[in-house]
């Protein structure tokens, strides 16, 4: 890819003719008059857009995203700054990966909001953009299509949802559902305590309020730059939130202006800042994959390498669930991300731009901390070292991960029996079956749900303990699959396996009654059978049919490429310039 990034340092103010949008709207010919007559039946006036920048608004709002119920109102708040900064605000309906409805999972389809991102931006009259999200998938996603597109742009994130409440505890979405659905499964509580927990667990609109998925990428999106200061951890609800949303507005009329684009913002430097931060936060695996995906579309060669290195040397300073015990509404009390970066001051390249400031230096001056037990100092951290570890060996040549600061510690050394399920509705049939003589010291195995197996990788990386299993009162086991799981999900769980089984990897050869050997101190994992039964394996192993025929999952086959290297499609990966349309 071509390295497109600018001088840093102010830049000299464009001239109108200078804008994007002036290709459209101010060249004299025959479409030019057209756009203008045709803006006019939209009921604007000439001044309300001419020699004005055009502001994209991409909004993921949609009546089946609770993470973004609110979306729409912000949108109005986005305009408002939009209007005052002199710019012209256009509200754009992109694609919703709703992660509580959309199957098999939203994962399948980040690739495809990403190519819409790209090519609307691209494709119309568009001087620099806010893109609206933070439901987990959203997030890469936008910032994968909008750095390809390369134009100014500004994330305003969803926020979190308000804490949850059941009598008297406090509720963490996703991980207390895990936590209390095991409880159910035990026979712990019964249908009337689920009923309640319905109705407790997500109070608002907004995203998860643990540090899952959603969270962790929208902190990794403030560390790199490309929100407004202290904007991934604002509550949805919160007043501050719209308020959020209109300086978000302002500022991306001035980043127009100033042409300070997103190869500016996303650099080597922000992406290993990102991952210190991830580290730090003690955020999902799931950041793993798609910060590698959105490296790749910035033209940084970020690796499973780069990760392993940075985690072993940063503290987790966020006190927060399913690793900790606060919630995202105590982290933004506390002083929020840029409290929590002001900790990190020592490991960040505070030299690089935002697009709020010239140098994240000057983003985090006068950046306090006003709550020590949710962000931790670097004398108190919650863990010594970042809670995502990276393990490779013959079970994973290509790499794996596991969050072991949400695992019962006891189970980072382990050896024990495999008991194999070929996908996910097997699991679910047999889980509980008493004549697969499952253990606590058994290892869990789930093939056939990477991104080609799954398809699209789904979160089935948790796997349920059986029901015997948990009246006797355990609640972690060793689990391995080349699946994801939710990042407000806790235990001793491999994940990502690359390759993958659905292509040969050697998670397809493991048999139930292997041994397999997790060492998370030695960042290995391996499988206890001889190299000469393995090949005796692999020559008699047959790949499995292609599931789609057509559409849009025949192009998802084709083109996505593996966990350790992003999960993206390999024609948007690859380097190679896109000619600008011709506009008039």
């Amino acid at each position: 890819m071509t390295d497109r990034r600018e001088t840093r340092g102010p830049r000299p103010r464009r001239g109108p003719e200078e804008l994007r949008s002036h290709r459209w709207y101010g060249t004299g010919g025959l479409r030019s008059f057209s756009h203008r007559a045709r803006t006019r039946q939209l009921g604007y006036l000439p001044e309300e857009h001419l020699g004005k920048p055009v502001i994209a608004i991409l909004n993921t709002w949609s009546d089946i995203n609770p993470c973004h119920q609110h979306l729409r109102e912000r949108a109005e708040a986005v305009k408002r700054g939009v209007w005052q900064a002199g710019g012209f605000p256009l509200e754009f309906p992109v694609a919703t990966l709703s992660e509580t409805f959309q199957k098999p999972t939203p994962m399948l389809y980040r690739n495809l909001l990403s190519l819409e991102t790209e090519e609307l931006l691209r494709s119309y009259p568009v001087d620099g953009a806010v893109l609206m999200g933070g439901c987990d998938k959203t997030t890469p996603a936008l910032l994968m299509g909008a750095a390809s597109a390369d134009l100014p742009a500004v994330l305003v994130p969803a926020g979190p949802m308000l804490r949850g409440h059941w009598r008297g505890e406090t509720l963490g979405s996703g991980t207390d559902m895990w936590k209390y659905w095991d409880d159910y499964r035990a026979g712990l509580i019964g249908d009337c305590e689920l009923a309640e927990l319905e109705c407790g667990l997500a109070r608002s609109p907004g995203h998860c309020m643990t540090m899952g998925t959603a969270s962790t990428m929208t902190g990794a999106a403030e560390a790199l730059g490309v929100t407004m200061p202290g904007a991934a951890a604002i509550p949805a609800v919160d007043s501050g939130h719209s308020r959020m949303a209109a300086a978000a507005g302002r500022r991306i009329v001035e980043l127009v202006w100033s042409d300070r684009r997103l190869s500016t913002v996303l650099t080597r430097e922000a992406y290993e800042d990102a991952v210190t931060t991830v580290c730090a936060l003690g955020g999902s695996t799931n950041a793993v994959i798609h910060l590698i995906a959105m490296a790749g579309r910035s033209g940084v060669g970020l690796t499973l390498d780069d990760f392993d290195r940075i985690a072993r040397t940063t503290p987790v300073l966020a006190d927060l669930r399913p690793g900790g015990k606060y919630l995202m509404e105590d982290f933004h009390h506390a002083g929020g991300m840029p409290g929590f970066l002001s900790r990190l001051r020592d490991r960040l390249h505070l030299d690089r731009p935002t697009v709020a400031h010239d140098t994240l230096r000057e983003q985090l001056a006068g950046a306090l901390v006003h709550d020590d037990d949710v962000i931790r100092t670097a004398d108190d951290p919650l863990s010594a070292e970042g809670g995502i570890a990276v393990l490779r060996g013959n079970l994973a040549p290509d790499g794996a991960v596991i969050k072991h600061i949400a695992a019962e510690q006891r189970l980072l050394r382990h050896t024990g029996p495999a008991v194999v399920f070929d996908d996910y509705r097997a699991l679910q049939a047999g889980i509980d079956d008493p004549a697969l003589g499952i253990t606590a010291d058994s290892v869990l195995v789930l093939r056939g749900s990477g991104p080609l197996g799954g398809p699209g990788m789904p979160e089935y990386g948790m796997l349920p303990i059986p029901g015997h299993l948990l009246r006797q009162g355990v609640r972690d086991m060793v689990r391995l699959s080349d699946a994801r799981m939710s990042g407000t999900s806790y235990g001793a769980c491999v994940l990502h396996i690359a390759p993958e089984s659905w292509v040969g990897g050697p998670l397809a050869l493991v048999e139930s009654g292997d041994l397999i050997t997790l060492d998370v101190p030695a960042r290995t994992l391996r499988l206890e059978v001889d190299d000469t039964e393995l090949e005796r394996r692999r020559a008699a192993w047959q790949p499995p049919p292609a599931r789609y025929g057509r559409g849009y999952g025949a192009l998802y086959e084709e083109h996505i490429t593996q966990a350790d290297t992003g999960c993206d499609f390999a024609f948007l990966a690859r380097p190679g310039e896109v000619p600008e349309p011709h506009a008039d």
